[in-house]
């Protein structure tokens, strides 16, 4: 059951990871892998949009903002296809019609290691930064930023660089 696995836990924020024989890699932070800046799509994009704007950068995924920069999920090639060809959705349909809620965030300062926990059973995982934003009347407000996406495929490409520094 998952309350006594260690992936899931560390995962999950419940335990810190206490691996013996650790790679080189399993303490640096997932602000080292450079990701690119994402691109994300806003609520209203419509399904056949979202479907052309992801074939056209070369990804399978992009997170769906609100103007306000909350989060809101997530939106996939595979998921909106399906969609569409179910009958669940149709392409003038917003986005907001076909994302995934659930999905798994990984911070900055989070490690290679949580990253790899993360990678074993979802197949992405988006990277946020935590923010204070102040209004007019000084009052504050703590929301997160998409910092990026990252997959198995960028954590691989970092672990397997000859330099190992």
């Amino acid at each position: 059951s998952k309350f006594v696995n260690d992936k899931w836990m560390i995962k999950n924020g419940f335990l810190n990871d206490i691996q013996e024989h650790k790679p080189w890699w399993w303490n640096i932070k997932v602000q080292k892998l450079n990701l690119s800046a994402p691109f994300i799509l806003l609520p209203e994009v419509s399904c056949q949009k979202a479907i052309e704007i992801l074939q056209e950068k070369g990804y399978d995924q992009a997170p769906v903002v609100s103007e306000s920069g909350f989060i809101l999920g997530m939106v996939t090639l595979s998921n909106t296809l399906t969609s569409v060809l179910a009958g669940n959705a149709q392409f003038s349909d917003p986005v907001t019609k076909v994302i995934h809620n659930q999905y798994s965030k990984i911070g900055l300062e989070n490690s290679l290691g949580k990253l790899s926990c993360i990678l074993e059973n979802d197949h992405f995982a988006v990277v946020v930064h935590e923010q204070t934003q102040f209004n007019g009347n000084g009052s504050s407000l703590r929301k997160q930023v998409v910092f990026g996406v990252v997959t198995a495929m960028d954590l691989l490409t970092f672990v397997s660089r000859d330099d190992k520094k």
